[in-house]
Parts: structure tokens; sequence; C-alpha cells
């Protein structure tokens, strides 16, 4: 069992109020691990605390080996580019095209000539399926698209941890089941590990090898879809129902 990322006994608090209170998990390479709870119970300030954007109060954040706290800004930036981040938005810059959103991660890498960048281009798109939107501006796309583009520029450096905040937000239900079929396909061509973090039943049963359930800022239930939607509690239960 390889571990990949470790949350361990992270606080994060915002003007006295407690927001994360000791959240605790590690994640195995390959593994899509879903972090469930409802609105407000620090989902998102986690998965920013994992990716570097926040720093915890206490406690410590290891991703691919390295605690993110002793990092210094551009060993911080080399970690990052072994790690995808999915923003609920997609996060695309709508003054560029999708071919120049997708080449914005491949800006550094100097050793790349440009057909080879081409190359990576295409290959991401063709992964999300939109190989014929690569000419588009960000405003002809629809939020479905927006969002399998931003997952394909995730998808460029090929990430070996992919870090999804919310990604079926906002969409309807038939697209909501394609993206979160689409981020299982990714797991299983890249063996990627991924932390998922939905408020989406449909979106964890499709996608979760493991689940944590959070509560206020603590895990309350841990283990698979299965297990959880049967659990003895009936706090827990009931976001199954």
């Amino acid at each position: 069992m390889e571990i990949v990322a470790e949350v361990n006994r992270i606080t994060k608090s915002f003007d006295n109020r407690e927001v994360l209170k000791g959240i605790d998990f590690k994640i195995e390479k390959g593994e899509n691990l879903v972090v469930f709870g409802k609105s407000g119970s620090g989902k998102s300030v986690l998965i920013k605390c994992m990716a570097g954007l926040l720093s915890p109060d206490d406690g410590e954040v290891i991703m691919l080996g390295e605690k993110i706290a002793d990092l210094e800004t551009h060993e911080l930036n080399i970690i990052r580019k072994r790690i995808g981040f999915l923003f609920q938005s997609g996060a695309l810059y709508d003054s560029m095209t999708v071919r120049e959103n997708l080449e914005f991660p491949l800006r550094d890498l100097n050793q790349s000539k440009k057909d080879e960048i081409d190359s990576l281009v295409v290959e991401a798109l063709e992964n999300v399926g939109l190989k014929d939107a690569i000419d588009k501006m960000p405003s002809e796309l629809s939020g479905g698209m927006r969002k399998r583009i931003g997952l394909a520029r995730t998808l460029i450096l090929k990430p070996e941890i992919i870090l999804y905040d919310e990604p079926t937000t906002g969409l309807d239900p038939i697209t909501s089941k394609e993206i979160s079929e689409l981020i299982l396909d990714i797991q299983k061509k890249y063996n990627a590990a991924s932390v998922i973090i939905t408020h989406d039943v449909e979106c964890a049963r499709i996608t979760a090898n493991r689940m944590v359930i959070i509560k206020e800022g603590v895990v309350v239930a841990a283990g698979t879809f299965q297990e959880l939607s049967k659990s003895s509690d009936q706090w827990v239960r009931s976001f199954f129902s």
C-alpha cells in the first residue's frame, strides 16, 4: 500500500470560527477518496489546505512525501505540478481560447517544442471528449464543457494526485453523471489518486473507492459508499436516503 497523501489532525479557523477541528485521513495511490458533507462543513477549506492555497493552523498536510507547510514557494510550485486541481467553475481564462488555456500550464516547459505541446493539448482534449472545441472561447462553452476543459487542463501535466472541488455543482443530472463517469475513466487510465469534494450522492456513488463524511469540521464516518449507506448512525444514513 503506497500512501500518496496524508492529512494529519489539521485545524483551521477564520475570525475565531473554527472550521476544521482535527481532520485526519490518508490516501493510497490510485484511490478515489470522496469527502462528503453538507455546505459549510469545511470541505472546500480542507481541499485548499491540501493544495497549499491555505495554511492550516495546526497539524500537517503531506503530499507525495512532502510536508506542504515546510516548502518554500519555488518548492511548492514544483510539487503543485504533480498535483492537479479542478476548481468548481473550471477557472478558465475568458480571454484565451481553449487551446491557449491548455497551453498555459506548459509555459515553463522550455524543453518542449511546439509540436510536442500541440500533441499534449490534443491528447488532453481527447481524454475529455472535446477535441473539436480546441479553438473555441470559454464563452462559447456550456457549463459541462467548461468543467471538461478545466479537467483537460488539469490532466495536461499528468498529475499523480487530482483534487476535485465540487466537480458536478451547477450541472444538470445527465451532465453530472457524465462528469462523474469521466472522473472514473481518468482514474483507470492514469492510476492517479483523487480527492473528490462533493455533496452529490450520485457522484459519490459512481466515483468513490472510499468516503469520509465531515460534520462541523470533523470526520464523523469513513468507509465505502455501501457501508456508509447502511450506517447505524441515522445522521450519516440520511445522506443516502
